[in-house]
């Protein structure tokens, strides 16, 4: 049973730390949809910063898991979870990310919020982090406190690593991201950023228009494994991302489930028969 006092911290912060969220079972369950994920690249499969010394293996909602992975959702937790932590009667599993960094090569994560790239609008969203080493707070992934409530960003293209705020969609519907990492090199107390060690079966969640970043690994913590499972409830929109983006890929329905979105409204409730209910 979640208590209210972690209800409100979401609410307020837009992210909880659930610690032992997951037993051993549901824990092995999760590495295997990771490992599969991993030895079976779906066609949104392709890396940060690609190129570069500074990339990472990311793979996002792969078609070819989809059948797995909502088989495998009717047995694990997170229906409840999520419905406990929202107050919501309802539950849908969204879809899964991958992240994969290894061999001590892979820095920070640039800040962003995912919907600057997805088209979600509402309170009852989350992303149920985990990850299956022990991650040191140094290494762990950061949030800033109650950004989920604040601005929608223009997120960054992820392609220049001399530019933590290229924009994704450019244009003026969305204002740039600030550059946050170097506001908090300049002044440490700038941001307040919100962040956790963890341990296997922790489960992070936070509200994916949060700003986040981070995660990086280096040669004291040199490989982490991540999988990101997203769920959204009963206060769940559609948002619609800007109607012309450099990246048309990503104009007005985002990247996923593009055939789905379609057919939404700005401000409609987000709902498609090919989301799996959990409650």
């Amino acid at each position: 049973m979640i208590q209210e006092s972690l209800r409100q911290r979401y609410r307020e912060d837009g992210a909880v730390l659930l610690r032992g969220a997951l037993n051993k079972e549901q824990l092995a369950r999760c590495r295997e949809a990771l490992d599969w994920g991993a030895a079976n690249p779906g066609p949104n499969a392709s890396g940060m910063l690609v190129g570069t010394e500074h990339q990472s293996f990311v793979d996002n909602s792969n078609p070819a898991a989809k059948p797995r992975l909502d088989a495998m959702m009717a047995d694990m937790p997170f229906g409840q979870l999520f419905a406990e932590l929202w107050g919501s009667k309802h539950v849908w599993y969204f879809a899964e990310e991958i992240f994969l960094k290894t061999g001590g090569i892979g820095p920070r994560t640039f800040w962003h919020q995912d919907t600057s790239y997805l088209p979600w609008g509402g309170s009852h969203w989350g992303n149920a982090w985990i990850s299956f080493e022990s991650v040191p707070k140094s290494n762990a992934l950061e949030i800033v406190r109650g950004s989920h409530l604040g601005t929608r960003y223009d997120g960054p293209t992820f392609r220049d690593p001399n530019d933590p705020t290229d924009p994704l969609h450019g244009g003026d519907v969305l204002p740039r991201l600030p550059d946050i990492e170097a506001e908090r090199k300049a002044n440490p107390g700038a941001w307040d950023v919100l962040s956790w060690a963890t341990e296997p079966g922790d489960v992070l969640v936070l509200h994916p228009n949060s700003l986040h970043g981070g995660a990086a690994v280096d040669t004291a913590f040199p490989d982490r494994h991540t999988i990101v499972f997203r769920f959204f409830g009963d206060d769940a929109t559609f948002h619609p991302l800007p109607a012309v983006s450099r990246a048309p890929g990503f104009a007005r329905n985002g990247m996923l489930f593009q055939k789905e979105m379609a057919r939404l409204e700005g401000g409609e409730p987000f709902r498609s028969p090919i989301f799996q209910q959990l409650r």
